[in-house]
């Protein structure tokens, strides 16, 4: 039986390109700076970016972490979302590494947060509170729909933290789907961040890693905080490889990731017992909601899961699907397909 997997963009296995790119990569040790391959893939990155540096870490939350730590210092407050995936998915891991105080404001269905939400979240002068560092953006924001953020929203984040002298960093992990979806170039989104971390293994189809970019000072000292979270690597040139392919290839493609994930809403839209608004679907994350009237959760996935289709539970009335690399219109027309006999099924 088939398997059409939408659980995550996670899920994509690497391409043939990759795997001979990795088979053959030169290797060296990166903890010394002497492998070439990683090399290479950080001076691509940084280009790409518009930054001066790159560092290969081996996740994204890894990448975000580093970045959190190399910009605060304990018992200083970070401003973020509060349905940013570093405040909800990242195990807590700036407080409980790095004594970092999230400060959360409320995320608009959009992934934008209010500037004046995020003004107001920024501390005073006061012995009582912890002292404001950094704002953290997320693009594109997964809980939020996968919606972009525009050039516009992150230069005015930036104007408004460089008035109260704060650092901004972006979670990019799928910035990439960003660039496609708004249709502009790189650095008109990241030259408004002062770091950022981007994912090598989500739409870019790379086995494992993640790319943090900044100054030249920015990530020399990220370098030492990746060494303290154990990140420092040996010959991991082998990840870098298709890293390299990744950020060669796989780029342009990911606009099918988008058509395929329109498709899909439209067609769960029709299917009665499941909901949608297809004016959320700006990437390639579908959210939809089903009837518990009908089915729970659990058992609609169960079934799915029957007939070889893969998708993640969100809450109680929610599911979400994530298109990507190795997913074809046919896998989404099966989908859909499944889901209207499932709803039919039970109605």
């Amino acid at each position: 039986m088939k398997t059409v997997d939408l659980r995550s963009d996670t899920v994509t296995l690497p391409t043939e390109e990759m795997l001979e790119a990795m088979s053959g990569a030169p290797l060296g040790d990166d903890v010394f700076g002497e492998d070439p391959t990683i090399n290479e893939l950080q001076h691509i990155a940084a280009k790409l970016t518009g930054k001066d540096a790159a560092l290969l870490v081996s996740s994204g939350t890894m990448g975000n972490l580093v970045c959190v730590l190399t910009h605060c210092r304990r018992g200083e407050e970070v401003v973020l979302g509060d349905k940013s995936h570093m405040f909800l998915n990242e195990c807590g891991s700036m407080s409980s590494v790095g004594g970092v105080h999230p400060h959360t404001v409320f995320n608009q269905p959009d992934g934008t947060i209010s500037l004046g939400d995020i003004e107001g979240a920024i501390r005073g002068v006061n012995d009582h509170w912890p002292r404001t560092r950094l704002v953290c953006l997320e693009n594109t924001h997964n809980r939020c729909y996968g919606a972009p953020l525009t050039p516009e929203y992150m230069a005015s984040v930036k104007d408004l933290a460089g008035q109260r002298s704060l650092k901004v960093h972006l979670d990019g992990a799928r910035i990439f789907n960003a660039v496609v979806a708004l249709d502009v170039d790189m650095k008109d989104l990241t030259k408004h961040v002062d770091s950022l971390s981007f994912c090598l293994s989500k739409g870019l189809s790379a086995p494992v890693g993640s790319v943090v970019c900044g100054s030249h000072e920015f990530i020399a000292e990220a370098r030492r905080n990746r060494k303290l979270l154990g990140g420092g690597m040996r010959q991991a040139g082998i990840i870098a490889a298709p890293g390299i392919v990744a950020l060669g290839r796989m780029v342009d493609r990911i606009a099918d990731d988008h058509k395929n994930a329109r498709r899909l809403a439209k067609g769960i839209a029709q299917i009665p017992g499941l909901s949608i608004d297809l004016s959320t679907v700006y990437t390639n994350i579908v959210y939809f909601d089903v009837d518990i009237k009908r089915i729970t959760t659990d058992a609609l996935k169960a079934m799915l899961d029957r007939k070889g289709i893969r998708a993640l539970p969100t809450g109680p009335t929610r599911f979400r699907m994530v298109t990507h690399y190795g997913i074809t219109e046919e896998d989404i027309d099966l989908t859909i397909s499944v889901l209207n006999d499932v709803m039919k099924g039970v109605g």
